[in-house]
């Protein structure tokens, strides 16, 4: 268990190079390295589970899925994570983050590349839903590796003053290579096809594992440095608050995940656009998500609000996918319905997303700050669990709500979830110690 270093001489920038347990030197900036690897890595991960459903209607077309068929595959891709998550948390705290994630993403890169070798549609045929399916659960296996072993590095090399801005920009890098992924993918696979996809994301998972490999290292530490390895209160997996804020963070991406997995599906199929407009449109709401989480991180490490910024964000998303909800309840029957629905639905839709995706950073800093030093991989890889059972059973769920209620269902499903997070984000009860006799 390697320590965390909260107050390092390295990063004053008047400082020279400064070594390591191993005998390594590094730069006064060298945690920004740390950093853009972190971002890299997410970034790569990030374009896969978030690029392959933003092409869901090409997806739903090579493959010749029904809904159903397409909400499970993606679905799985969500679930893979979801189970991968915590083991791989764990073996960070016990390998340290440089081996997971060169382990992970160096697996990520050839599971991808396989796939764009076997998995794809080609003119002698179409791989079975069940193959499609099985190849999209082992990606998520395999890059659950990713969350938990590059968070416990940037906590690692960050001062506490720091963290919730370095976490904040390591968390932008998820919409950062979702709104990539959203941007390029789909249009990438209809002029290619998804050989084309699953190339290109094979090659950034690599790249991300070149740049772990250079430059992610344990941090200094030795005379002049103020280390502590201390743990503070118990184990992440015996500490209720650790519990309670992982599951406000799964709960608050259910309606996350609704977007990524189905906005493409939703905007085509209920507002009639078309592939350029649904990719802006994501794109829109990747890039938003991506300015407010920094922003976010540097707000909340200022005026040290981190719960009630989450329940701000908690608040608002509900109030804007109720009103997605009422728009798609009452659109129709406006004059001119089509038109409103085109302009105005998704301008909506771009709000509530963003809404819905500022405040990672924020969340995942409060949660490792939770759980101590050496047991920050195991927290967020559980939060980030209960992130991916979002990403499998809610792609999942909608199908079965369209069936029931449309598209006004799945809104309303999504403001229910978001307000219910809010009280969850509450702080514990402070209890005063007893008197002495």
């Amino acid at each position: 268990m390697s320590a965390i270093v909260t107050r390092n001489d390295c990063q004053s920038s008047g400082q020279g190079a400064v070594g390591a347990a191993d005998g390594r030197a590094f730069g006064p900036n060298h945690r920004w390295k740390v950093l853009g690897i972190g971002v890299a890595a997410n970034a790569g991960f990030s374009a896969t589970f978030s690029g392959i459903p933003a092409t869901a209607v090409v997806l739903r077309q090579g493959y010749q899925l029904s809904n159903a068929q397409l909400g499970v595959a993606l679905g799985l891709l969500g679930l893979g994570v979801a189970l991968s998550e915590l083991p791989w948390g764990l073996l960070t705290d016990r390998w340290g983050d440089r081996r997971v994630l060169l382990i992970g993403l160096g697996a990520t890169a050839a599971w991808l590349l396989a796939m764009a070798m076997f998995v794809v549609p080609t003119r002698s045929g179409i791989p079975d839903v069940s193959l499609l399916s099985a190849s999209l659960l082992l990606t998520g296996l395999l890059g659950g590796s990713v969350n938990g072993s590059s968070g416990r590095a940037i906590m690692a090399w960050f001062r506490d003053s720091e963290r919730g801005f370095a976490m904040s920009i390591r968390q932008t890098a998820v919409p950062l290579g979702g709104g990539l992924g959203a941007l390029v993918l789909p249009s990438l696979a209809l002029t290619f096809g998804f050989a084309a996809v699953f190339g290109l994301l094979a090659a950034a998972s690599a790249v991300s594992a070149l740049f772990a490999w250079r430059w992610l290292h344990e941090p200094p530490t030795g005379e002049g440095h103020s280390v502590s390895a201390a743990v503070s209160g118990p184990p992440p997996l015996r500490n209720i608050e650790v519990w309670r804020i992982s599951t406000a963070i799964g709960l608050l991406c259910f309606p996350q995940v609704a977007v990524l997995t189905f906005a493409s599906v939703f905007l085509h199929d209920f507002a009639g656009l078309g592939t350029a407009s649904i990719s802006a449109s994501l794109a829109a709401v990747q890039t938003g998500a991506m300015v407010m989480r920094v922003w976010s991180g540097r707000f909340t490490d200022r005026h040290g609000n981190r719960r009630q910024f989450l329940r701000l964000c908690s608040g608002l998303s509900g109030l804007a996918f109720a009103l997605l909800w009422l728009l798609v309840v009452a659109g129709p029957a406006i004059s001119g319905g089509q038109f409103f629905l085109v302009a105005i639905l998704p301008v909506v839709l771009v709000v509530a997303g963003i809404c819905v995706s500022a405040w990672h950073g924020v969340a995942y800093t409060e949660l490792a700050t939770l759980a101590g030093a050496g047991h920050v991989g195991t927290a967020l890889s559980l939060a980030n669990s209960f992130v991916f059972v979002g990403f499998f059973l809610v792609p999942v769920a909608i199908p079965g709500l369209l069936h029931l209620w449309s598209w006004s269902g799945v809104w309303l499903s999504a403001a229910v979830c978001a307000l219910a997070a809010r009280p969850i984000f509450l702080p514990p009860v402070q209890t005063l110690p007893p008197r002495n006799a």
